[in-house]
């Protein structure tokens, strides 16, 4: 089995590719009851249990609460099997502009963990940093959840990394660590890299957390201009913007060649743990829950890497949506 990392300055460990249940339930983006079905997720969940990953993210808005359901789900049956090791489970609060009180974290929180048949969770997140109210009573409201046993570790999303420090400066007044920022990080969207984000999360032993590492299936090779994805992507992914990419499709599909036969979704994947970030990309099915799987147990070499940096350069304005 993967050695199992800690997460952030936590007693909690979690293995160094996560599951993200995004797609679990959400119809717009993915079709959730048209190309897969309940059985398919609980298929993923148990491959990728059975692949060695403990770690599941989640969060209240993913398919209006049914993500949190059906992982709930999910953990019931594995709490009727040996386990390879703790599970830990990750969600996440919304802080919508008409949240208007600290309380309100707290109310969602137990809301998300009775959809989850929990008692707590691993780690509590806030979504995003977009909120009348300011950065410092959110953080002070997750450090409540802490006091009040209903998460073990508290973490954000898409903070930047001025909003990432007031965070880690309102927790620390509170004894709690910021444990992880979970942000958007691929080879198409490097702007963590650039700016300092993931320098800084090193700096204070925050885990970052990559969504969406294979660029909402742009990474994964199986699109060109002449084949599009489904849905409300074949949209969002251009022809134009499909050709571009080839070139990186191709690098990637030849280093996956030295790497007995590695797919562009596994150096991608692989590339995002080669810079210290915890990569959770979904899994619809079975199928896809191997495929991320057999991104771990191996590791890009140096001169990989900085092959992959090199020609995801001429792509930095390309972006997942």
């Amino acid at each position: 089995m993967e050695d199992l990392i800690p997460l952030g300055k936590t007693d909690i460990r979690i293995s160094r590719l996560g599951l993200g249940t995004w797609q679990w339930g959400d119809r717009m983006m993915w079709g959730y009851g048209k190309t897969y079905t309940d059985s398919d997720i609980h298929e993923a969940f148990h491959i990728s249990l059975q692949s060695g990953i403990n770690f599941f993210d989640t969060a209240e808005v993913y398919g209006k609460g049914r993500s949190e359901q059906l992982l709930g789900a999910c953990l019931q049956e594995a709490r009727q099997s040996p386990l390879i090791a703790p599970l830990v489970v990750a969600t996440k609060f919304m802080p919508y502009p008409w949240r208007l009180w600290k309380g309100a974290l707290l109310s969602k929180l137990r809301a998300s963990l009775a959809r989850l048949g929990l008692e707590r969770v691993d780690l509590y997140q806030i979504h995003w940093p977009f909120s009348p109210l300011p950065i410092e009573l959110w953080a002070n409201a997750l450090a409540d959840a802490v006091a009040a046993g209903l998460t073990r570790a508290v973490g954000v999303s898409n903070y930047n990394s001025a909003q990432m420090m007031r965070a880690h400066s309102a927790l620390a007044k509170r004894g709690v660590p910021l444990a992880s920022n979970q942000v958007e990080f691929h080879l198409l969207n490097r702007r963590v890299e650039h700016e300092g984000l993931l320098k800084l999360c090193r700096e204070l032993g925050v885990t970052l957390i990559a969504y969406s590492p294979l660029a909402k299936g742009l990474l994964t090779g199986k699109y060109t201009p002449q084949t599009r994805p489904p849905g409300i992507r074949s949209y969002l992914f251009r022809r134009a913007r499909l050709g571009k990419i080839q070139p990186l499709i191709q690098l990637m599909r030849e280093i996956g060649k030295a790497h007995d036969g590695k797919s562009p979704a596994q150096v991608a994947l692989n590339w995002v743990m080669c810079k210290g970030a915890v990569p959770i990309p979904g899994a619809k099915n079975a199928k896809q829950a191997q495929e991320n799987a057999a991104a771990l147990g191996w590791r890009l070499a140096e001169t990989e890497i900085a092959a992959l940096d090199a020609e995801s350069q001429k792509h930095g304005k390309i972006r997942s949506y």
